[in-house]
């Protein structure tokens, strides 16, 4: 949002026309305005045509802005954007140096940005310097860098870092950072220059032509003008007895019914209603608190509902609406809390934005690009075209499109998987903030796992049924304390996963590490009523922790527990401290750097018995010899590191 509002703070520079008027030019840079050789100028400016009228230059700076008109404007900004440009045949003079600088319309100045003219810097921006070499402009240091001099002749690239101003008159020796600020002041002081704050940020056109949305409440009367709809007359609904063409165009337009009215000023029965509608945003930026009180008729929103139920607690959404509708919603917020409708300047307290699927992209070089099953894997690991048998390309992986193709269908994985392994796989394939790399083998393995955990609770249900949960280790020894631990610690790493931190992939891992558990002592358990106990206490839990990623199969599970109703409205399990709490703790010994030993001792031990501890052991004694000891250090009860 910073970017895309684009504050930026400088300084408005006025450059005097060679032949009369002058050109004023935003510049965050002013430490490097002696350095400005040439002037650049967006094709759209209004001064391009202007400046060639005869000159001779008319033809080509008209061709050249005519063929920029038709370019991709989302591009320009882009690193391999095609720096190029037109001499108009005018100049104008360097307000400090004096120096004639010629002017280029140039491709990748911006009309929406500043004044939509640029001084060029060759020597300190790279696009001005890849325009100068393209175009032989004359490249001026200003900014030299400690301990270094930079031959304007020899450079291969602009130099962007900070340093000490030279070819800068009076501003010799200065820091370029200082200099910003006292050029600033300079062109104040002489009236060539003024400090400003630009914005990237421009007005919000929100007139759509097409049916969808809010009708914009304007009636056009030939005696008023443009007047609004009256207040007792709103909300304007849209009318349903509509029939859409084929031509895309809003029926609004042409449906008599809705478009004649009558004047809310004069009562002229012969008006016109405004047929566009507005932009989807005007009502997605604020429909969440009207959703506090939905049925409310006494204004947009009520006061004491809002005041309970908002800000939101946590907003999640693509990249794209981290930008755009966030930035709206929190303006129409700042909007009502103006107009005392609401309390808080923000609307919403955390921000998530989820990462995108992404696949590889696969191209026939008969049929282009291709979808997943339109292509046949050998043994060899080639790829074909099922189409035309040629070598399909494998591309890089990139976000799914259904242009490129790289898509797979989630209907088709469902009847295969179930969608409970779909989900998992996603959940687990990477955290939601980054992007998925999609994995068919992925795919699989999540398959297999739900599959694991269901043999598990069969192979069990019979044992533990009639048998009441035992979460206590107090009394238990060797491998079911071992469970009753572990299960403890899962249920707490999953709790703290999902609780505000969105960390499923670790949680659903702290799962799968419980099953592994479970599967790993399962020859050693027998079938009495403690045994029984404890694995039904491990059984519930994975099944309960499971619930959030796959409700389908946790539900079936469930069921095989002997309970009824769904795991979503079961209580969430809870962990105990004192079951998690270690009973011994492992210490590695090194000496003199190496690890010499390894041993247990009491969880709650203290630094110098573990000190002592170490020093009394065997191998430790064996391997010192009599040498004496020079120092011991113990780290967080871990480790011990001996120096002799």
């Amino acid at each position: 949002q910073k970017n895309w509002i684009g504050k930026s703070s400088g300084v408005e520079i006025r450059f005097l026309l060679e032949k009369g008027g002058s050109i004023t030019v935003f510049t965050t840079r002013a430490d490097t305005l002696f350095g400005a050789t040439f002037m650049s100028l967006a094709p759209e400016h209004p001064l391009v045509t202007e400046l060639s009228a005869g000159t001779g230059k008319e033809a080509h700076v008209r061709s050249f802005v005519e063929r920029m008109r038709r370019r991709n404007k989302s591009s320009i900004q882009s690193d391999d954007y095609v720096k190029e440009g037109v001499f108009t045949g005018a100049y104008c003079i360097n307000p400090v140096t004096g120096w004639k600088m010629p002017i280029f319309a140039a491709s990748f100045a911006l009309a929406a940005y500043g004044t939509g003219a640029v001084m060029a810097v060759p020597a300190h921006d790279q696009r001005d310097f890849e325009f100068a070499v393209k175009y032989g402009l004359k490249r001026v240091v200003v900014i030299q860098p400690a301990n270094e001099t930079i031959d304007p002749g020899s450079m291969t690239e602009a130099y962007t870092g900070d340093g000490v101003l030279m070819n800068s008159q009076m501003f010799d020796g200065m820091e370029n950072i200082k200099a910003q600020g006292a050029i600033a002041d300079y062109l104040e002081k002489e009236g060539k220059g003024r400090k400003t704050v630009n914005y990237r940020l421009r007005d919000w056109g929100i007139s759509r032509q097409r049916y969808w949305g809010a009708p914009i409440p304007v009636v056009y009367c030939k005696d008023c003008g443009v007047v609004p709809v009256r207040e007792e007359d709103l909300p304007v609904i849209l009318p349903e007895d509509v029939e859409f063409g084929e031509d895309g165009k809003s029926p609004l337009v042409s449906l008599e019914s809705f478009t004649k009215t009558s004047c809310p000023v004069c009562g002229n029965p012969d008006c016109k209603r405004e047929t566009d509608t507005m932009d989807t945003f005007v009502e997605s930026s604020w429909y969440f608190e009207r959703y506090c009180s939905p049925r409310y008729e006494n204004g947009m929103l009520d006061p004491e509902c809002v005041k309970y139920w908002m800000p939101v607690d946590q907003y999640i959404g693509g990249i794209e609406h981290a930008i755009l509708h966030l930035l709206y919603a929190r303006y129409f917020t700042r909007v009502l809390r103006e107009l005392g409708l609401v309390e808080y300047p923000e609307p919403f307290d955390r921000l998530l934005t989820q990462g995108m699927v992404c696949k590889e992209t696969l191209r026939c070089p008969e049929h282009g690009f291709v979808f997943p099953d339109q292509v046949l894997s050998g043994a060899d690991e080639t790829r074909t075209c099922r189409l035309c048998g040629e070598k399909v390309v494998c591309g890089r992986i990139e976000k799914m499109s259904k242009s490129k193709k790289n898509v797979v269908d989630p209907a088709l994985l469902i009847r295969k998987y179930g969608a409970d392994t779909l989900r998992l796989f996603c959940l687990f394939a990477a955290p939601p903030e980054r992007d998925l790399d999609w994995s068919d083998q992925g795919v699989e393995g999540a398959y297999r796992f739900l599959n694991r955990v269901w043999r598990l609770v069969r192979d069990y249900a019979d044992a533990v049924a009639g048998t009441a949960p035992l979460d206590d280790k107090e009394n238990l020894t060797g491998d079911l304390q071992s469970v009753c631990k572990k299960t403890h610690e899962t249920i707490k790493k999953v709790t703290r996963d999902i609780d505000g931190r969105f960390h499923f992939n670790t949680a659903i891992s702290s799962i799968m590490e419980l099953v592994n558990t479970l599967y790993g002592v399962r020859e050693n358990f027998g079938s009495d009523a403690v045994t029984c106990s404890v694995i039904r206490f491990a059984l519930e839990s994975v099944v309960l922790l499971l619930g959030p990623f796959v409700p389908h199969i946790a539900d079936e599970l469930w069921e095989k527990l002997g309970h009824k109703g769904s795991v979503l409205t079961v209580k969430w399990p809870e962990y105990r401290e004192d079951a998690i709490r270690e009973e011994d703790r492992l210490v590695v010994v090194q000496v003199n750097g190496k690890v010499r030993s390894r041993f247990t001792i009491a969880a709650d031990a203290g630094d110098e018995q573990i000190e002592s501890a170490a020093l009394s052991n065997e191998r430790i004694i064996s391997y010192l010899g009599g040498r004496p000891v020079k120092k011991v250090i113990v780290v967080k009860k871990k480790l011990v590191n001996i120096v002799a």
